[in-house]
């Protein structure tokens, strides 16, 4: 008799631990990934990610629309855009998705930054399509001369030199585009007008990788950029998102969004003046993050919405941010979610393996556990937050280094993990956690915004809205007992 597809199946526990590497968010445009996806929307209170899309896709695609996503960080925000992304392409629409934390030092950031790393990264999108043409970007060009005088820079944009993408260019310098202009470490580089983009691209590239791991130069730069951001963003709307938009839409598309990922990771920092971080570059200035004229998305930390400017951010942004909370694995009541439980267990075991259904996977339980419950103790233990789950399972596998995995070995990742954690709460704060684990509930003061963010405590929905629980992984702590 020929074996069946499910009979030759044998996991690699070496695949399986890289597929299960916490820090990989999935890309759902690759087919490998989808394999790997389980859509939680069922039991996440709502069907976010269809709503954001439909915002811009039904609603608004010719109005530039600006929306905020937040969670706890690893709840899975990133999968979700990346979600996102591949239906608003299916769309028609153009998507620049990137990652800020690679542009921005998350510890101190001006909303002039943010709008630069956006220029920089619409123009890097835009420079790999050879039938997009955006003429030369006159202002945007003159701010970069100012900000490069200001750096102290003696580089100039003169000579020849090969600019990714495009190869060696040379240009004159009449003025127009070629004059003298001084960029970090950029070296001699020209370009005539139809370079404008590549400039524009490589130009704040090298300002931003010259500023980034330097306070010093950052104040320089905003000194001189903060007085002009409404000028910063007036070019940035006419000379490259407007232009941009208008050749897309000659070659078919609908419109271009920007999705502006891991700024949920701000720092809680203040301000010189005293102003914590999130709430200067969100509630301060989201004028300015609004005012793109092209449709944003922003993630944003998910401790403004216990903030006391809550209020004031959702009238900046006409709208209240959409929430990604855990997946559930238990009902308020304190029984478990039965769907909530059957979505984890399939997102472990999708990750050993993909290709069989999720019947046929449960029914191979005991080849990667050693038993059942085991499985549903690591479902609980993350408190359905994605990456966490990931992170144990990792870690365990890294430990045992064989299968299936034990028990005893899930409860030393669980211990250690405690143990680290409880040397974080202070005595005030356990004392909240009693709070929260009594009454499901968070107050909107900064202690409790320690909580979230600290991801001591996780919020849950169901019909009648948002509830909290205490990180299960502390839970069982003796000072919560």
């Amino acid at each position: 008799m020929t074996p069946n597809l499910t009979e030759l199946m044998t996991l690699d526990i070496r695949q399986f631990f890289q597929v299960t590497n916490p820090g990989k968010a999935l890309n759902l445009n690759d087919e490998t990934d989808r394999k790997y996806y389980i859509d939680f929307s069922s039991v996440r209170g709502g069907q976010m990610i269809a709503e954001l899309r439909d915002n811009i896709t039904f609603f608004s695609p010719d109005e530039p629309t600006c929306e905020l996503f937040t969670g706890h960080i690893g709840c899975g925000k990133s999968t979700e855009l990346m979600r996102l992304r591949m239906e608003l392409e299916e769309e028609g629409f153009y998507v620049v998705y990137f990652e800020s934390s690679e542009d921005l030092e998350m510890g101190d950031v001006d909303i002039s930054d943010i709008l630069l790393a956006i220029a920089r990264r619409v123009s890097e999108s835009l420079e790999s399509l050879e039938q997009v043409q955006v003429k030369e970007p006159k202002g945007l060009k003159d701010l970069l001369k100012g900000a490069a005088k200001l750096l102290q820079t003696e580089i100039t944009l003169s000579g020849e030199a090969s600019l990714p993408g495009i190869g060696t260019v040379s240009g004159n310098t009449d003025g127009d585009f070629s004059a003298e202009v001084g960029l970090p470490g950029i070296g001699k580089v020209t370009a005539s007008k139809e370079e404008g983009i590549a400039f524009v691209a490589t130009g704040i590239g090298k300002i931003a990788a010259n500023v980034k791991d330097s306070p010093e130069a950052r104040s320089r730069l905003r000194q001189y950029l903060e007085p002009q951001v409404n000028r910063l963003m007036e070019v940035i709307n006419e000379e490259l998102l407007g232009p941009a938009i208008d050749s897309l839409k000659t070659q078919g598309k609908n419109g271009l969004v920007v999705i502006v990922d891991n700024l949920d990771r701000l720092d809680s920092s203040q301000k010189p003046w005293g102003r914590p971080q999130p709430e200067y570059l969100f509630v301060d200035r989201g004028a300015q993050l609004r005012g793109l004229h092209c449709h944003s998305i922003y993630t944003l930390p998910l401790a403004l919405r216990f903030s006391n400017d809550y209020s004031r951010l959702t009238q900046r942004f006409s709208a209240d941010p959409k929430v990604l909370p855990m997946v559930p694995i238990q009902l308020r009541n304190g029984d478990d979610h039965q769907l909530g439980m059957a979505m984890l267990r399939q997102m472990v075991l999708a990750r050993a393996f993909p290709d069989l259904s999720p019947e046929e996977r449960m029914d191979r339980v005991e080849e990667v556990f050693d038993d059942t419950e085991t499985l549903d103790r690591l479902c609980r233990a993350s408190g359905g937050h994605a990456r966490n789950l990931l992170r144990f399972l990792n870690t365990w596998i890294k430990k045992e280094r064989k299968i299936p995995l034990s028990k005893e070995g899930l409860e030393g990742v669980i211990r250690a993990r405690r143990n680290e954690l409880s040397l974080t709460v202070s005595d005030d704060e356990w004392e909240l956690l009693r709070q929260v684990k009594q009454s499901k509930r968070v107050a909107g003061d900064a202690d409790y915004q320690t909580l979230i963010r600290s991801m001591l405590v996780y919020e849950y929905r169901d019909e009648d809205g948002s509830w909290f629980e205490v990180n299960p992984i502390l839970a069982e702590a003796e000072e919560l007992r």
